[in-house]
Formats: C-alpha cells, sequence, structure tokens
C-alpha cells in the first residue's frame, strides 16, 4: 500500500477564469473540501484559454480540468489542452463548455471532421457539432440515465443521477462517427440526448454536458469531482514511482 492519498497532485483549470462564472468561484470550496474529506490534495493552476495554445500549457500536470466559461478566448487553446490529456494519457475532465470541446477536439484530430464546428464560437460555420439545444438547459436540472459498466456509473456508484445544467449548446449531429472512432456515449436524458462521453483506453477521460461542480454547496465533492482527483493523485504517484 502506497501513500498515495496523502500525494498532492497538480491540477490543470483550463478557462478563462471569472468570478462571474459559478463553476470558477466553486473551485476553491472544492479543493478544500477534497483535501479536507477526502485526504485528495490538488494543487491547482489556472491556465487561460490563450496559453493552453502553447505545446507545453498542460504537459507535467496530474490532471486536466477544462472547465464552463464559454465562448472561450481562444478555442484553439481549449482544444490543444483537450489533445494533450487525451493523447499523453493526463486525466481528464470536461464540464459544460469543457464537455462540448472534448468532442470538438475528438471529431477533428480523430475522426477527420476537420471542417466541423461549435455554433457558440463559429455560427455562419456550414457544418456543426455542438449546436443550440431545442430546449436551453440553463438553470435546469434532469435526469440522467447512465450505461451499466462504464467509468461514470463507476465514479457516480448510480446509473441514475439528477444534475445541474447551464448550458444552450450541445451534441446532436456526427455522433455515429464518433462512436465508430472510439468514443462512448454513457449518460443520456430521458429523451436519448447525450450528456456524457468518456474514452476507453484512456487512464480517465470523462466529460459531461452538466455541471457537477455545481452540486451542493460545495462541501461534499460530486462523485465526478471526486474521481477526477482521485485519478490525478494516482497519476502523481505513478510518475513518482517512474522517477524513484
Amino acid at each position: 500500500m502506497t501513500n498515495s492519498a496523502a500525494r498532492t497532485a497538480r491540477l490543470a483549470l483550463v478557462g478563462d477564469r471569472s468570478p462571474n462564472v459559478a463553476s470558477h468561484t466553486r473551485v476553491p470550496l472544492l479543493l478544500d473540501a477534497l483535501a479536507e474529506r477526502d485526504r485528495l490534495h490538488l494543487d491547482a493552476y489556472w491556465i487561460p484559454s490563450q496559453d493552453a495554445e502553447a505545446e507545453d500549457a498542460v504537459r507535467g500536470f496530474d490532471a486536466v480540468w477544462v472547465l464552463p466559461g464559454s465562448p472561450y478566448r481562444n478555442e484553439a487553446g481549449v482544444l490543444a489542452a483537450v489533445r494533450t490529456a487525451r493523447e499523453q494519457g493526463i486525466p481528464f475532465l470536461g464540464t459544460c463548455g469543457g464537455f462540448q470541446h472534448a468532442l470538438l477536439e475528438y471529431a477533428r484530430q480523430v475522426c477527420g471532421l476537420t471542417r466541423v464546428a461549435h455554433a457558440e464560437n463559429d455560427p455562419d460555420a456550414d457544418d456543426f457539432l455542438i449546436e443550440p439545444l431545442a430546449c436551453s438547459l440553463v438553470g435546469h436540472e434532469a435526469v440522467v440515465r447512465i450505461e451499466s459498466g462504464s467509468l461514470a456509473q463507476a465514479a457516480i456508484g448510480s446509473e441514475r443521477t439528477v444534475e445541474r445544467y447551464f448550458c444552450a449548446y450541445g451534441p446532436s449531429r456526427h455522433l455515429d462517427t464518433l462512436r465508430a472512432h472510439g468514443l462512448r456515449f454513457t449518460g443520456h436524458d430521458e429523451d436519448g440526448h447525450v450528456r456524457i462521453a468518456e474514452l476507453p483506453g484512456h487512464p480517465f477521460f470523462l466529460a459531461t454536458l452538466f455541471q457537477p461542480e455545481l452540486s451542493g454547496d460545495g462541501s461534499r465533492p460530486h462523485p465526478v469531482v471526486r474521481a477526477l482527483a482521485r485519478a490525478a493523485v494516482e497519476h502523481a504517484a505513478r510518475e513518482a514511482g517512474m522517477r524513484a
């Protein structure tokens, strides 16, 4: 048994930090709660979207969390951070805008859908992967049904959950192509719309259209946030072991 529970992991928070984004203001409370309740210690650094485009922006971190707050100032920077986490096996969580951009990165870089766009970022594009939802989820709570045996189910511990959204955009087109290239959609709302995506074979790669960071008052981190923290600490322990 290792002492990984007491190890501090480095977490990259990718997004344009703002006191007006509820998810951003919630993060310090979650970090404190993770340390106090779960002995999961994360040393977090904000990486603005314009800085995330640098090749080494998130390399060396033990986890990457792309937070809400879209449209980001630099779409390319966010996509670069997602790609580094995906290709380097760095634990990754994308919530709301982070979910949308995780799918966008995968579609362009893995599926070859180089022209797909996010309607919020490029409203004049010809081919949207992420487009306005038929019914905006801003300020809504809704049921999510989770596939048995998935990373999401293991993290949440249930096949049904009620989650909070602040989102007006979601994926609709090219989902079969994303599936055919290995992305797994493991959470859907009661109408069958995609709400969770993950990448089998990756140590931890999870994206949710809902915002688990806004669950409760921040004193008890959502299981998805706790799962990311645990994956980060395990990554830090593995990296330390390789250097020893």
